[in-house]
């Protein structure tokens, strides 16, 4: 059977007649590079029905924006960057860095902070939109100036200039392993299955894309209002029903709404990524997690060392193997340090995540005297604004009732301090803990 190509612009919508399924970007991906598209002509069904069109989209490579005019920063990351597969636009003006980001999608906007009123506007502009308000923001800045004013301008992760070649690469490791989480969580599959919609009433709907982290709907009579609400649905070639529950993040024409799911189980999830994976001839694979160690762990989370933390607002899932399973915890990093660490806390607000989290926090102790070797991956980033400098991310752990967390209250408080301030915090507190368990 002969293949037809066809070029698509990025995030453009497009119906014909006899497709009945179809992938395409995240919709609201307005910009002009193209991506090649393969697809065989239909055969009709015997029913009439619209048949099932498979289509393949060529993932390209990550894209990164720079705002430096800094030579020796730029030709560093160029050559980072460059070793990693990650594309790199180099704007040395915040004009043309705004006009960029507003036409433009990018995984990752990276800004010096040298000037930090430009740098900052840059980052307000990403987030502004609607193409960029999920990329990751990196803010380069000179020991003066420190985490705490990298936050101040709006990042998610702060590195310190100058920069070298090794150490770049070693941060920007776990920064490509959570740009291409993020793009596949938004990688939709354009698709109609009906749905059924349960709040205090019940709704009939159908999707029109889907992705691991939503979906579009439209309603079919009565429009719902409410949120949240549980959501039912068969997915083509799968056995049994997916049951997710999700929030309106928001609505379209008259019947139209877009669906972002919460606290979906693992086995849900596992459901839901295996058959977008299906509808993909060669899915784009994530990278190896991260290695890391244990330095200090309490009930709500923990403090890992490794020189590729990932950023602050990063959801991700720890993992363990022991001589007879395989232990899993997700969370949320609060205060990432490159080159050293991260602490994060750990996801608790299902029973499902308690669970989990209570078994990886049992085993930790238990093998707290053999230093396990533990591993992180990224599971996207946290909706919460890292703006926020103490109640961010608060919605995604929920601390016991009842207990305070003094090695969570430190990541949410002190993220902001060097890194060596820090640390003797955190000696302190752990000499204090260990004093009140004698």
């Amino acid at each position: 059977m002969e293949s037809h190509r066809l070029r698509v612009a990025r995030g453009e919508s497009f119906d014909p007649p006899n497709w009945g399924v179809a992938i395409c970007p995240d919709r609201s991906a307005r910009e002009g590079a193209a991506h090649d598209i393969y697809h065989h002509p239909p055969r009709q069904n015997r029913d009439g029905a619209k048949p099932t069109i498979w289509i393949v989209i060529r993932t390209m490579n990550l894209k990164s924006l720079l705002l430096s005019s800094d030579e020796r920063t730029v030709r560093i990351l160029r050559r980072v960057l460059s070793d990693l597969e990650i594309d790199l636009e180099h704007c040395s003006d915040a004009d043309d860095a705004i006009r960029r980001i507003t036409r433009q999608r990018f995984e990752a906007i990276i800004v010096d902070g040298a000037n930090a009123e430009d740098a900052g506007a840059v980052l307000r502009g990403a987030k502004a939109a609607p193409v960029n308000k999920r990329a990751l923001g990196i803010v380069l800045v000179e020991a003066p100036v420190g985490l705490k004013g990298g936050f101040e301008m709006g990042a998610h992760f702060v590195l310190h200039k100058p920069l070298a070649v090794e150490r770049a690469k070693a941060s920007f490791r776990a920064v490509r392993a959570l740009m291409k989480r993020e793009r596949r969580l938004q990688l939709r599959v354009a698709v109609q299955i009906p749905v059924e919609c349960v709040g205090s009433s019940r709704y009939n709907a159908q999707t029109i894309d889907l992705c691991e982290g939503g979906m579009a709907i439209q309603f079919a009579g009565h429009v719902a209002k409410e949120s949240p609400l549980r959501f039912s649905l068969d997915l083509p070639g799968m056995d049994g029903k997916l049951e997710l529950q999700g929030d309106l993040a928001w609505e379209g024409n008259d019947d139209q709404a877009g669906v972002r799911f919460k606290d979906a189980t693992d086995e849900d999830r596992g459901i839901l990524r295996q058959w977008l994976n299906s509808q993909l001839s060669d899915p784009e694979p994530d990278d190896p997690p991260v290695n890391c160690r244990l330095s200090d762990l309490s009930l709500g989370g923990c403090y890992l060392t490794t020189n590729s933390p990932f950023p602050r607002g990063t959801r991700v899932i720890l993992s363990m193997k022991t001589a007879d399973l395989v232990v899993r915890a997700g969370g949320v990093v609060l205060v990432a340090h490159p080159e050293f660490g991260m602490g994060m806390e750990f996801l608790q607000s299902t029973t499902e995540q308690r669970e989990q989290a209570q078994r990886m926090i049992k085993i930790l102790r238990a093998s707290a005297d053999k230093s396990p070797e533990l591993q992180v991956e990224p599971d996207g980033l946290e909706t919460s604004s890292p703006d926020d400098s103490v109640d961010a991310f608060q919605t995604s752990a929920t601390k016991v009732p009842g207990t305070e967390d003094a090695l969570v209250d430190l990541f949410r408080r002190k993220f902001e301090v060097p890194v060596e301030t820090f640390l003797q915090q955190l000696r302190a507190q752990r000499v204090s803990m260990e004093s009140h368990s004698r």
